[in-house]
């Protein structure tokens, strides 16, 4: 596993050569000169902390890797990770619990970066029919529920494709760097697939389509993701909403024609 980097020029320079940009490229996002950015990766200039800020967002950074960012040049970390049960969440739970009502009668739930699951709609039960119950109890990581042979995997017509599309949150979680959770996901979900895993020639990456056999009838669902790009806790950056659409109009018909409580 990739090693930690533990000073300010080493992140910086690691960091920009994961988002593939230049000494310029990233000087001119961040308003400041190449030379200035050599210094800094080569540890000859140590930057005030107004610049790491700039360069972690020319970089698109997440708020926990800017944090680290801001620890490895001696600062403390400016963006809070508030826990889920602060009441000072509270509103923000209501309202991702209000969206998530409002989607109805389409599954969605909100999920952490680790894929645990945060809250859910009653569609939501829909995909997790016939599941073992242990996989069902909190927290419950949907992305185990997905693939584990005792969760949804029986029921996914396309569990190939289905499964590359779960295995990309770990896969992009590493792209930000290491991460022992990230990396025992990914060594547990792709033990689940039968096979080394390759997708089918028809595999469309981020768009394709669940096929799943429920109760209701054979769905095809496509999946929405939405983030909190703009939000400054840590905590809520890293929640997705994530919503099941109906791919065709069956599926359609079936979700709405379901009973709710």
């Amino acid at each position: 596993m990739a090693q930690v980097p533990t000073t300010f020029a080493d992140a910086l320079r690691d960091a920009r050569s994961r988002h593939r940009l230049s000494q310029l490229d990233l000087a001119l996002k961040a308003g400041t000169t190449q030379r200035h950015i050599s210094f800094m990766e080569r540890g000859r200039s140590l930057p005030g902390r107004g610049m790491v800020v700039r360069v972690a967002e020319a970089l698109g950074l997440p708020l926990r890797e800017r944090n680290a960012l801001l620890l490895t040049a001696g600062y403390a970390p400016v963006y809070p990770e508030t826990r889920l049960d602060d009441p000072a969440l509270t509103p923000v739970l209501g309202s991702l619990r209000a969206l998530l009502a409002g989607h109805e009668p389409y599954p969605a739930l909100v999920v952490n970066r680790y894929g645990d699951l945060v809250a859910a709609n009653d569609g939501f039960r829909l995909l997790t029919e016939g599941v073992a119950a242990e996989l069902l109890e909190p927290p419950v990581n949907v992305l185990r529920l997905a693939l584990h042979p005792r969760g949804m995997a029986p029921r996914i017509q396309n569990f190939a494709d289905w499964a590359q599309h779960v295995l990309e949150r770990p896969r992009r979680g590493l792209a930000h760097g290491p991460d022992p959770r990230h990396q025992a996901l990914l060594d547990e979900l792709t033990g689940y697939l039968p096979s080394p895993g390759e997708p089918s020639g028809d595999h469309l990456g981020f768009a394709v389509p669940l096929q799943l056999s429920t109760s209701a009838g054979e769905l095809r669902l496509l999946t929405a993701i939405t983030q909190f790009a703009t939000a400054v806790d840590v905590t809520v950056a890293e929640l997705s909403l994530e919503t099941f659409l109906p791919a065709d109009a069956p599926t359609a018909e079936l979700l709405k024609a379901r009973p709710t409580q």
